[in-house]
């Protein structure tokens, strides 16, 4: 099934880097979740996934897959050319940026409107961390984070959570009282410096609260979960730990978006999706990480039991154009691929897989983040 003629919705991904951060991170840093130079130096070439982006980026770019000849035609077409070039191949319709990675390094979100329409991500651990050199007591704080999220700024279409990263998803009720206690000894420590916040009883408070208010506004909060870099404990980003907010009522209201397949907690995913009414996927990151038979079962195991209108495309692009494209082509790819499989199988009509099609890639996010109003 050919999917290129639908404008994709990409519903997560990041800023690019500043030119002059660019020279910091060698190429293949885009490819891989480690830090550790040995990896990067020795070992992120020889995974499936650069194998094959090699390819596809020379194929893109019309020049030989060597690292070389490829680096060589990006630094002669220039930040901007290459990024209309990726965005263009890529036929995207709008992009919803989580600014709240590498923030001092990123270009703004207002830069990439140039290429595509850009809705924001709001990530809230980074809203307090940020805050909390800038006020001298936990009132002012809570008063000015309830400012800056209720009602949420008009080019915000839905907050994004990493507490995965830094105390897992095991998210539980937090009294206000608690919070203060924990938000006044982190000012203790820190003082005027900006903290790199993981303290679980303010970030659990903090989520709370911003689920309260992504109930009442009816936007959606997204979870980092499954992989990432090693700052985070694989265990605690299962998925199945945010059972407390699922059950919830408050948060009804409040689509839940689960990041990156759960990869590799896909199935656990796909249950979570099934059972309960705000629970929504996408697959970004696993797709185009993954090797082809990787990217194609973790679509097949989310198809088993998810409802199609809770998936949604995403390519989690980061660092450089390059992922946009990549995401993009191997998104379609192999959504395609598990549609023909679907429809052979007999699951699907062939007029169900297209609709569909357009569903994950478009339409299911065009809805939960209201992005046609």
């Amino acid at each position: 099934m050919e999917l290129w003629d639908i404008a994709a919705i990409d519903q997560h991904a990041h800023n690019l880097l500043q030119p002059q951060a660019i020279a910091g991170y060698p190429y293949v840093a885009a490819f891989s979740e480690a830090h550790h130079p040995d990896i990067i130096n020795y070992h992120a070439r020889h995974t499936l996934f650069y194998r094959r982006s090699l390819r596809d980026m020379a194929d893109l770019l019309k020049c030989e897959p060597q690292e070389s000849e490829i680096l060589a035609k990006r630094d002669n077409l220039g930040l901007e050319n290459l990024t209309k070039t990726c965005f263009n191949a890529a036929n995207l319709d709008t992009i919803l940026l989580d600014d709240g990675f590498l923030p001092e390094e990123i270009l703004p979100w207002q830069w990439h409107q140039q290429f595509v329409a850009v809705k924001r991500l709001l990530r809230i651990e980074n809203l307090a961390q940020n805050l909390i050199p800038q006020v001298n007591s936990f009132a002012e704080f809570w008063e000015i984070f309830r400012a800056e999220i209720d009602p949420p700024p008009p080019e915000v279409v839905g907050f994004k959570s990493i507490a995965a990263y830094r105390t897992g998803l095991e998210i539980q009720p937090v009294n206000i009282e608690l919070a203060k206690s924990q938000f006044n000894t982190i000012k203790k420590i820190t003082g005027e410096k900006t903290p790199r916040l993981s303290d679980k009883s303010l970030i659990d408070f903090l989520v709370i609260q911003t689920l309260e208010v992504a109930a009442k506004h009816k936007i959606p909060i997204q979870f980092h979960t499954g992989i990432g870099d090693p700052d985070l404990d694989l265990r605690l980003s299962n998925p199945l730990h945010l059972r407390f907010l699922l059950e919830d009522n408050r948060f009804r209201n409040a689509a839940i978006v689960l990041l990156h397949a759960s990869y590799p907690y896909t199935r656990e995913a796909g249950y979570l999706a099934s059972v309960y009414p705000n629970v929504y996927i996408d697959f970004g990151l696993a797709i185009p990480s993954l090797s082809v038979a990787g990217m194609r079962c973790v679509v097949r195991e989310l198809m088993e039991l998810a409802p199609i209108s809770k998936l949604m495309y995403s390519s989690d692009a980061h660092l450089i154009p390059d992922l946009y494209y990549l995401g993009a082509k191997w998104g379609r790819k192999i959504l395609g691929e598990v549609l023909d499989e679907s429809v052979k199988d007999g699951d699907l009509t062939v007029k169900e897989a297209e609709e569909i099609a357009v569903a994950i890639l478009h339409g299911n996010a065009s809805q939960i983040y209201k992005l046609d109003t």
